[in-house]
């Protein structure tokens, strides 16, 4: 099973003790994935989920706020119906989807406020439209959480939801439906904290953490190979700045300080800065090595461009 699939299972293993809860998550079950039918003599109520264990919550949920006991699609498991009449307009009158004749409305209309006052019913909420409609990609191979929206409407009052609790959600048109979604690691364990997937959410910090550690080695390692390719350079400039004074005027036209740490170099062209300054005698710190090395690129860098001087005027 996906990550996304493990994540639905937990949460649909979860029904809420109160009553406003139930009905909140209710209303996203039938607003992201109901199916209203007005017929002469009633009304007939369908909600779909392609999990078999999202359509028993979807019964025990009816069961426990209204007594209810609701058909199962016994050939896919995949709906839950409601046919008589009495039933249907109790569910729907309690989710505010009748209108003031009594009369349904359209399962996709966004969703009355008062179902979603309290925090408890907003997690209740975005949980049922998670369970309903929504996605996460696998977080060992990126971050990405989604909930699909009919309209702008229905995706702009989720988006305002989920902004009780989180503000990184955005919202894009995907062909003619919208998306609610979250990319960045964070703020997917509070979404998921927020539902109350628990066992997910510590899958997923597992994974962040591991994630992070290779990201931090990396760039240690790569800082590191920088620090190394950088060293390596300027050792082999300072060997042929050397060489090159040492052919044009000879080593012992240097001060005495300079000729010894030029021979010292020749001696020991891997060595860095530091372990240079210790076969000195007294000894040199770092940046005194680097000094003098310094002074010595300088006088090849003049002994060049006098070379070249030369060279034009001829």
């Amino acid at each position: 099973m996906s990550f996304s699939g493990d994540v639905k299972e937990e949460l649909a293993r979860q029904v809420s003790s109160s009553r406003h809860c139930q009905l909140a998550e209710l209303a996203a079950f039938i607003h992201f994935a109901g199916k209203i039918s007005v017929m002469p003599d009633g009304a007939r109520l369908e909600i779909l989920s392609e999990h078999v264990s999202i359509v028993k919550k979807c019964y025990t949920l009816l069961k426990d706020a209204f007594g209810i006991t609701a058909s199962i699609d016994t050939h896919t498991g995949s709906r839950i119906i409601l046919e008589k009449k009495e039933d249907v307009l109790r569910v729907l009158q309690a989710v505010k989807l009748l209108n003031v004749e009594g009369i349904p409305s359209g399962a996709s209309d966004v969703t009355d406020g008062l179902l979603v006052q309290k925090i408890c019913c907003k997690r209740a909420f975005i949980r049922g439209a998670f369970l309903m409609s929504g996605s996460m990609s696998d977080p060992k191979k990126s971050y990405h959480f989604e909930i699909v929206c009919d309209t702008r409407n229905q995706a702009e009052q989720l988006r305002g939801i989920m902004g009780e609790f989180i503000s990184d959600a955005k919202v894009v048109q995907r062909k003619k439906y919208y998306i609610v979604y979250i990319k960045e690691g964070a703020q997917i364990v509070d979404i998921l904290n927020v539902m109350g997937a628990h066992t997910a959410l510590m899958d997923l910090e597992n994974v962040r953490i591991l994630k992070d550690m290779r990201n931090d080695v990396n760039r240690k390692v790569n800082c590191e190979t920088a620090n190394i390719n950088k060293t390596v350079n300027a050792a082999v400039k300072q060997m042929e700045d050397i060489r090159y004074i040492q052919k044009q005027q000879g080593l012992g036209s240097l001060p005495e300080n300079l000729y010894e740490m030029a021979c010292l170099r020749l001696e020991h062209p891997d060595a860095p800065l530091k372990e240079l300054g210790e076969y000195l005698d007294p000894p040199v710190g770092k940046s005194g090595v680097n000094h003098r090395l310094r002074k010595i690129s300088a006088i090849a860098e003049d002994l060049r461009r006098s070379k070249e001087e030369t060279n034009d005027e001829t």
